[in-house]
Parts: C-alpha cells; sequence; structure tokens
C-alpha cells in the first residue's frame, strides 16, 4: 500500500494545529520548507540537539543557574559565533540555514537560545517586543531580558529607550511627565510578558511576508501567506492579502474564494470593505485568465 507523504504545507499545517502540542524549534524550523521543500527537518532538529549535547557536556549535573547562563553564551556566542545579520535577507529566518552561516535575525536566534537554554535546564521566555525579538530568563535573583543576538542583559531604561523609538511621541508627551512614565512603564510590562509559540512563529512569518514583498517574489510571498493563514486562521486580514497575491498571479478562482472569506469575516466596520469589494467584482466580471 502506497503511504502519502504530506505536503510541506500539510506538515506546518499539522504542527501548528493545537496550542497544546506545538513544538516551536520544529515548526520553526519547518518554516523553510516554503523555500525549500525538501529541506529535512528532523536532520535540523538532530543538530540543535548535538548542539545541547555539546553544552551539557561542560556542565555539572549540580550547576547552578547563574553558571548555566554563562556557560550557554560562551558556547552560543563565542564557539558558535552566532551574531546578526541581513534583516533583508530571507536566509537570516530560515533556522538551519542560521546554523550553517552563523548568522540571523533577532528572532531565528531566540528560537535557537531558547531551545538550547531549555535543553540545559533554564527557563527562559520570548518576548515580542517592538522591532527586536528578546528573551527573558527566570532566575533565583530575578529575572533578565536578553538581547539573542549577543546575550547582552538589558537594563530597564534601554528597554524603554528601545520601547521609545516604536511609539507615537503624541500619544505620551501632552500626558505630562509623570503620566508619560507611568503609561510607558505600563506599556513595558505588556511587553514583557511571554510570548506564545504561535506568537512567535507569527512574527517569523511576517519578516518573511514583509521582504518577499518587497522584493516583489509572489511565488514565495504565497507559500508564506499559505502558512499565516493555517497559523492564524481567525486574523481574516490573511485571507485577504492572499487572495490579492492570489490575484496578481492570474489564480482568480482561489482569489475570490479569499476574499469573500474576508468579507464574510471582517465586519462591516472594515475600512478597507468598499475596495475589496470593489477587487472581488472586477475578479468576478473578468472571469478566468485566457493565455495566449
Amino acid at each position: 500500500m502506497d503511504c502519502l507523504i504530506p505536503s510541506p504545507l500539510d506538515y506546518f499545517a499539522a504542527l501548528v494545529a493545537d496550542d497544546d502540542s506545538l513544538s516551536l524549534t520544529e515548526a520553526a524550523v519547518a518554516i523553510a520548507q516554503a523555500d525549500e521543500p525538501g529541506l529535512d527537518v528532523q536532520a535540523v532538529l538532530t543538530e540543535l540537539d548535538t548542539l545541547a549535547w555539546r553544552l551539557r557536556r561542560r556542565l555539572p549535573d549540580d550547576a547552578a543557574p547563574l553558571h548555566r547562563v554563562r556557560v550557554l553564551h560562551h558556547f552560543l556566542y563565542e564557539d558558535l559565533g552566532l551574531q546578526g545579520g541581513d534583516v533583508d535577507d530571507p536566509a537570516g529566518s530560515h533556522l538551519h540555514e542560521v546554523l550553517r552561516q552563523r548568522w540571523g535575525i533577532p528572532v531565528s536566534l531566540a528560537v535557537i537560545y531558547l531551545e538550547l537554554a531549555g535543553q540545559i535546564g533554564l527557563q527562559v521566555d520570548g518576548l515580542a517586543f517592538p522591532g527586536h525579538f528578546l528573551v527573558k530568563l527566570h532566575l533565583p535573583m530575578g529575572e533578565a531580558v536578553i538581547d539573542p543576538l549577543d546575550g547582552r542583559s538589558l537594563a530597564r531604561h534601554e528597554l524603554e529607550e528601545r520601547l521609545e523609538d516604536h511609539l507615537d511621541p503624541s500619544d505620551i508627551d501632552p500626558l505630562g511627565i509623570e503620566a508619560a512614565a507611568g503609561a510607558l512603564g505600563e506599556l513595558l510590562s505588556a511587553f514583557l510578558q511571554p510570548a506564545s509559540p504561535r506568537e512567535i512563529l507569527a512574527r517569523m512569518l511576517r519578516n518573511l511576508e514583509r521582504i518577499h514583498r518587497g522584493s516583489g517574489d509572489l511565488p514565495r510571498l504565497l507559500q508564506i501567506q499559505h502558512r499565516q493563514v493555517v497559523l492564524e486562521p481567525e486574523d481574516w486580514s490573511w485571507r485577504r492579502e492572499r487572495g490579492r497575491t492570489l490575484a496578481s498571479l492570474g489564480q482568480t478562482g482561489p482569489a475570490i474564494e479569499d476574499l469573500q472569506a474576508y468579507l464574510d469575516h471582517a465586519g462591516h466596520g472594515a475600512v478597507d470593505r468598499r475596495r475589496v469589494g470593489a477587487q472581488l467584482s472586477a475578479l468576478r466580471e473578468a472571469g478566468p485568465p485566457r493565455w495566449h
């Protein structure tokens, strides 16, 4: 009897179907199959396990948490030489490429950090911080927010400065000094809450979507949008965006389905409802593309 091999998209959909069984590392590696369908995900996971084994060999069983952190950071940033790289290069978002070339974007490096830290008994979370993904270590003496690009611990004032760079000053300045400081503190606390595996994967996909959209590579953009739809099925904006890409690629039938699904679920208050409706009507009137 023939065994049906799932497509890369079906495989990713199965990995992210349920939050309770969602493996962040495996799903993060599998994202790269959008570009390389033949990528051996299990081989990449084995490579990460081998790195974790090498790391554990350097630690006594009774190593204190702070000692584990120091050994982890030396291993990642000195021995492996992990560092930041070109945010517009898709390779920086693909974990197998990050492991090969030893550079990546913050969220990719953070996934590797989370995996290895977890395998040596450290408690660590990802933080979906604006502009630059971070990680948070839970240690006996308190919490430490770490930049996954270099392992540096960030002070509160540094976090506030980073956050301010992504805020509209007009939203805070009129409040007065004390009120503005309080508002900034509340925002900072919100961004220091742990990101779920689904949120981390969504961040990785958004980075790739931005890259492929900027380069005009519609076939690769479409592969990422397929994954955004299965990862966040309740976010109907992804159906709208995929519908537009499908339309640009001449796939009229699927484009109509996506745009109609968006209109059916977005609600009458959607600011782009009229524009999407007009595109949908135009697609229906034009019919399937004619090839000459």
